[in-house]
């Protein structure tokens, strides 16, 4: 079962575009603040509040080379995956009033024959523990 809180927090950290735009560029390879700062059209101190947010959702982390810091993907698989998934072109599902209904009715129908089951299996049970000497 999903947690929620943590996976809503983790996913907090994908809802703004220049996060979005630091983990692309981190796909490609470790990157310092002044790099991105170059490839991306946000300032110094902007960029580094992102990568603060990213780092406390554990998505990136960074290793210090002398003054700089440069920043890598941290869950380079996880980001990759909600990166493609949220970049795929998916027709909008419309459904009519009509539909919605036979759709509830036929789930409604199908958790009445799961119950008829697990009542059947349950009475054949104790049934047979009932024959057991």
């Amino acid at each position: 079962m999903l947690e929620t809180q943590p996976a809503a927090e983790m996913l907090k950290a994908f809802s703004h575009p220049t996060r979005l735009a630091i983990l692309q560029e981190l796909l490609a390879g470790p990157k310092c603040v002044t790099d991105m700062e170059e490839l991306l059209p946000a300032r110094q101190a902007n960029i580094s509040q992102h990568l603060g947010v990213l780092r406390h959702a554990k998505l990136v982390d960074y290793a210090q080379d002398g003054a700089l810091r440069c920043y890598y993907l941290s869950r380079p698989r996880l980001v990759k995956d909600l990166l493609a998934l949220v970049g795929r072109d998916e027709p909008v599902v419309k459904r009519s009033p009509e539909e919605i209904q036979a759709h509830k009715a036929r789930l409604e129908k199908a958790r009445q024959r799961q119950e008829r089951a697990n009542s059947q299996v349950k009475s054949s049970s104790t049934s047979r523990q009932q024959a057991t000497p």
